[in-house]
């Protein structure tokens, strides 16, 4: 090893090291404000993330590594039962490739006994980080109810070469709009699904948990021709986010305010919204919820009709958001006391909370009501 280099290694070596700091300071920052040297407000994100243009590589690389870790459902999951996903005589859960536009996707499609050319109805489920179709499928229940209604379900995958954590990319902005990356792939898969099982988009839904949540809000703003509902579990609105900095702002203190209006098309009603979200979520601050609302009906929207009920020792609230002809458009629900987990849940999976209304039953009851709730 040469004096120049040992030297330069040195220099590296200093940079990566944090800053020092009083006892106060280290108390109040999180080990991300410390590593990245970001003050706690939110509002200094945009300043820490210019400060890293220029830095040795070093310092680089371990700044992605701290801030992946704060990405949607990075903690450690709970752990999981290594079991099969049943399927009932008669029915199908079978393992495809989708190709579009030079990207593709695996996925898991379940098809109930009796249905399996002519499904009732699709639902498109994005799982959370650091988990895959099998794992949602176990966790959600989904497919022993879409079994009952006749629905199919598909299970789009997102891999790590896609993103470390195997999250949808909600937070890029080549993933907010119509017709571009992951929402323009997931549009594509569904509409061959459709073609394939002659279905309408009035029998076409989406739904999904964290970072699957916050991708199906994206897709219900910029696909309504494809998707008449999508459920948000523990999600984001769409526009929350431009990169990485800012998600885990507004992961961790709330989106901003101003996030995108839903895509509005020519002779397509907007797409109808159920919102889950539990009011001790550590990783998805639970404003985001109201963020999700007021994106969809305006600021200032109030609810037309909320109830409060308790089950399984669970309390929650229900709020209906109606638009000027009554229906319903936007039905939010809030856990009291509920974590980062898909409420009523099964063990089987990760990020689920069997305890609380069941997401999944509520989810599909909502998208198959012909005459939406009226206050």
């Amino acid at each position: 090893m040469t004096r120049a280099f040992a030297a330069a290694m040195r220099r590296v070596n200093r940079l990566m090291r944090p800053a020092k700091q009083g006892k106060a300071t280290r108390s109040a920052q999180s080990p991300l404000s410390v590593v990245m040297g970001l003050k706690p407000k939110a509002n200094k994100l945009r300043k820490a993330a210019g400060a890293g243009i220029g830095s040795p590589l070093g310092v680089v690389l371990q700044q992605l590594r701290v801030a992946q870790a704060w990405l949607p459902d990075a903690a450690p999951a709970q752990k999981r039962r290594k079991t099969t996903v049943t399927v009932p005589e008669g029915a199908q859960f079978l393992s495809r490739t989708h190709r579009s536009a030079g990207a593709s996707r695996a996925y898991r499609l379940y098809l109930p006994a009796g249905h399996t050319k002519q499904p009732n109805g699709l639902v498109v489920m994005l799982h959370g980080c650091n988990q895959d179709p099998d794992d949602f499928a176990r966790g959600t229940h989904m497919n022993v109810l879409a079994e009952k209604h006749g629905l199919a379900i598909v299970y789009p995958a997102q891999t790590g070469q896609d993103n470390p954590a195997s999250c949808w990319n909600w937070f890029k902005p080549g993933n907010q709009s119509r017709g571009t990356g992951e929402p323009a792939l997931l549009a594509s898969l569904t509409r061959k699904l459709m073609r394939d099982h002659g279905l309408d988009r009035g029998r076409v839904f989406v739904a999904g948990l964290s970072a699957g949540g916050a991708m199906a809000a994206i897709l219900a703003d910029v696909y309504p021709d494809v998707f008449s509902a999508a459920g948000i579990h523990s999600g984001l609105a769409r526009g929350s986010a431009r990169n990485m900095l800012s998600a885990l702002s507004a992961m961790r203190d709330g989106g901003c305010t101003e996030v995108s209006a839903p895509s509005r098309l020519p002779q397509v009603t907007p797409a109808r919204r159920i919102v889950f979200q539990g009011d001790n979520d550590t990783t998805v601050h639970p404003s985001n919820a109201a963020i999700i609302v007021a994106s969809a009906m305006g600021e200032g929207a109030t609810a037309a009709k909320i109830t409060r009920r308790t089950v399984r020792g669970r309390g929650y609230s229900r709020s209906h958001f109606t638009g000027p002809d009554g229906a319903v458009q936007v039905e939010l629900w809030m856990l009291e006391g509920a974590g980062h987990a898909w409420s009523g849940g099964r063990a089987a999976g990760s990020y689920t909370d069997r305890r609380g209304p069941d997401a999944s039953a509520q989810m599909l009851r909502f998208f198959l009501e012909t005459s939406p709730e009226r206050p």
